[in-house]
């Protein structure tokens, strides 16, 4: 496959790079997935409340997956437990003159467990929109609930008709918001707000070598971009020093870091990419309105 020429910024960071040239594999997609069994004590306290969710709001949860520093690979002593999920309502709430409300959320417990999630249709509306959380939930790391069949046809589908330039754009407003409101002028930061800028700009870089959405582990869109030894461990240093210091611990400005960043960003990625077409998109709305309709028929009624 080829690569396009990277603009002079990024060429001499790669020059700088004190290790051997790295065999990149940008198909060669790193995202093992680990069906939770045991992650620690709050993984029996959040399928139980999977389940309380579940009779409380009369659905079935199709997957439940952990998204935000946990699953992205560099969570802090007091991260939370942010629980992502799909659900379905039987059958018969479709049906409804009345839309009913498609989303279900829990406030932040004393356990740190968070936990939001949204009804099929949102879900496969916002696919069909490319919607770059929702194709995170898709590729979480964690997993504590899966029905088997929902997450891999939805992911197998966003993988087909997501569109590039749309991710492209999402992800550089990611990384251009945290470097302008958090990062920009000042001499100390939260390691958090430096992360909220490096993947993205991952991403980004993903997103331009390849034609499928980037993975959501910091560790796998690692393994297979062409990122400088320099800027691999002052990344490994910052994990670190996150693992060991609360949310809203503060270290000092990284040069090493500020530079790739802005290196990155300077590319102009989204302005690069090419759109999925329409075709694609036709192709997009008639496979998920048949997921949405084998996903909802497979929903029992209540006592039945």
């Amino acid at each position: 496959m080829a690569h396009a020429r990277k603009p002079a910024a990024l060429r001499r960071w790669n020059e700088k790079s004190s290790g051997p040239a790295r065999n990149r594999k940008p198909w060669a997609v790193r995202q093992d997935e680990l069906i939770v069994t045991e992650l620690d004590d709050h993984h029996d306290r959040i399928l139980a409340r999977l389940t309380d969710i579940e009779a409380e709001e009369g659905v079935r949860i199709l997957y439940a997956v952990e998204s935000g520093s946990r699953a992205w690979g560099f969570p802090s002593l007091d991260s939370d437990y942010d629980v992502r999920f799909v659900y379905a309502h039987p059958v018969e709430w479709y049906l409804s003159l009345d839309p009913g409300r498609d989303v279900i959320e829990r406030p932040l417990d004393p356990d740190l467990i968070d936990l939001a999630g949204w009804d099929v249709r949102k879900a496969l509306r916002l696919l069909l929109k490319s919607n770059p959380a929702l194709s995170e939930w898709l590729r979480s790391p964690i997993v504590y609930r899966d029905d088997g069949a929902f997450r891999p046809a939805a992911r197998a589908l966003f993988d087909q008709c997501g569109d590039r330039s749309t991710l492209a754009r999402a992800y550089a407003s990611m990384a251009w918001t945290n470097w302008r409101a958090y990062l920009g002028d000042r001499t100390e930061v939260r390691p958090k707000k430096y992360f909220y800028a490096i993947r993205p700009c991952l991403c980004l870089l993903w997103i331009a070598e390849t034609a499928v959405p980037p993975p959501m582990a910091l560790a796998s869109l690692l393994a297979d971009l062409d990122v400088p030894e320099s800027v691999r461990s002052a990344i490994a240093d910052l994990q670190a020093a996150k693992a060991l210091t609360s949310e809203l611990g503060r270290e000092p400005r990284v040069p090493v870091l500020d530079d790739w960043i802005k290196a990155v960003l300077d590319q102009g990625i989204p302005d690069r990419v090419g759109t999925s077409g329409p075709n694609r998109s036709v192709l997009g709305r008639a496979e998920a309105e048949a997921l949405f309709r084998v996903t909802i028929g497979h929903v029992p009624t209540p006592g039945g």
